[in-house]
């Protein structure tokens, strides 16, 4: 079954795993909370996929009979197994960045003279900015042993996001000087 299943459903299986019955619209608050940081993907998939996952008996849906008839998906033991043997899986993908900024870099030298430092300046306050999102994240968080686990990908994140920020300011102060400010 793991080749008719994608990243984004085992997001919804392991964050009904993690956070317990929830609805496509709890789904999208949960990932916007947490995944959503280091995993981009179009959230209107977390509308449809729990459905799907549910035709393959690996979530079952519960409607409510009033109201606005949400519906709620919980993990059947199916879709426990699905997600345990995921997880034990190896992963021999190479890491994957997608980045704006690193495309436009490449592409750099087709532009205009202060485009490369003005690029960097921008990712070095951007950078800057989540490395905050991310500490004070730590500092809420830290001392929660609910979420002790989880806590392990917010300190790659911040990892990442240091590099990211030595990376940027060093090309900065490499191109800043060269750049006429008023341009």
């Amino acid at each position: 079954m793991a080749d008719r299943l994608s990243p984004t459903s085992y997001v919804v299986l392991g964050t009904i795993a993690l956070r317990g019955p929830s609805t496509s619209y709890d789904l999208k608050r949960a990932v916007g909370r947490s995944i959503g940081y280091f995993w981009h993907f179009p959230h209107a998939q977390l509308y449809s996929e729990p459905q799907r996952l549910a035709e393959l008996g690996l979530l079952e849906a519960e409607t409510e009979t009033e109201g606005r008839r949400r519906r709620t998906y919980r993990l059947t033991e199916e879709g426990r197994a699905e997600l345990k043997a995921w997880l034990a899986e190896p992963t021999p993908e190479h890491f994957q960045m997608r980045d704006i900024a690193e495309l436009k870099l490449f592409f750099n030298e087709v532009g205009e003279p202060g485009d490369v430092a003005r690029l960097a300046r921008e990712q070095v306050a951007a950078h800057r900015e989540r490395i905050a999102v991310y500490e004070d994240m730590q500092a809420r968080y830290a001392d929660l042993d609910a979420v002790a686990k989880r806590m392990i990908t917010l300190r790659l994140g911040l990892e990442m996001e240091h590099a990211a920020l030595r990376f940027w300011s060093s090309l900065l102060d490499e191109v800043a000087d060269g750049i006429d400010e008023t341009a």
